[in-house]
């Protein structure tokens, strides 16, 4: 019995790994070609789930439907948020000014802002309490595979998590936006000299990342049948933490070391108090900055 009990915390450690993973990526992207960290990714979370939210309220569509608009108010809201945010502190383009330390605190306490804002905006608008999903959508059929038992959300999870990191490969490796990407990320001032137009590529990074962490927050709300306003706080820190432990630019560091926090999680809370995983997040993070300073998967980066 205790080693059906441990497969399934696996299991369900991995499907919270892999919602980690999707705001993971938005991190990494934004940081990768601004360098800056974007402290509003967790707020693009919980828009994402109020949309999906607001749909079914008002519309009750399929719901293939409320993950496209959940997808693309995130998309609207990441286009939104560096307009907002991170646009302002880009009007000197030379590489000391692209480089200083200065604008990129100055755009950390930017974005920091944005999300205290929109949170209490939305606590304003829908109130603090959980608002529930409606019994119809909610992702909690059972589902058994020999002695496990799975829930429908963990299977949504799974597929969706898959479908979306192979299309960002398939988007950074084989279109002309990934590769635009990839060379902003590599060398901004290089990538202006060739041609690029570094001010779309930065569009569209945030455009892809908050897609992602939007869908994230979604697909969580159907799975535990309630949202409310501060709900992308604590996914937010985690997958912060998956960045700085992957090595900061690392998409598939991040994505590794997401799904590790996860499971982690999921393990630790199978023999202490539930209030003891969310400790796990932390003593990932101190003891990769004393041990692995460059992250796991960051060997060519400056110290974090």
């Amino acid at each position: 019995m205790f080693d059906i009990f441990f497969v399934q915390q696996l299991v369900n450690g991995l499907s919270v790994g892999f919602i980690y993973a999707l705001m993971a990526i938005g991190f990494t992207l934004i940081f990768g070609v601004l360098n800056v960290v974007n402290f509003a990714h967790g707020e693009v979370y919980m828009i994402g789930a109020y949309a999906g939210w607001l749909s079914i309220t008002i519309f009750a569509p399929p719901l293939f439907v409320v993950i496209l608009v959940a997808l693309a108010i995130g998309a609207l809201a990441g286009f939104g948020l560096e307009r907002i945010a991170f646009k302002p502190f880009r009007r000197f383009r030379d590489e000391a000014s692209l480089k200083s330390k200065a604008m990129r605190e100055a755009t950390l306490l930017s974005s920091l802002a944005i999300s205290i804002i929109v949170r209490e905006l939305a606590e304003k608008i829908f109130g603090s309490n959980m608002q529930t999903i409606p019994q119809d959508y909610l992702l909690l059929t059972p589902i058994q595979i020999g002695p496990l038992s799975f829930a429908s959300g963990q299977f949504l999870i799974f597929g969706l998590s898959i479908v979306m990191l192979g299309g960002l490969q398939w988007l950074l490796k084989r279109t002309q936006v990934g590769l635009s990407i990839r060379a902003v990320a590599n060398n901004p001032m290089g990538a202006t000299y060739v041609g690029i137009n570094t001010e779309r590529t930065i569009i569209a990074t945030f455009v892809i990342g908050s897609t992602l962490g939007a869908a994230a927050g979604l697909v969580v709300g159907l799975y535990q049948g309630a949202i409310f306003p501060a709900m992308g706080f604590a996914p937010g820190i985690k997958a912060f933490v998956a960045m700085v432990m992957g090595g900061l630019s690392s998409i598939g560091g991040a994505v590794v070391c997401a799904i590790i926090l996860g499971v982690a999680e999921s393990v630790t809370t199978s023999f202490f108090a539930q209030g003891w995983g969310d400790l796990v997040a932390y003593v990932f993070l101190v003891m990769t900055l004393i041990f692995f300073p460059t992250g796991l998967f960051g060997g060519g980066r400056d110290r974090v």
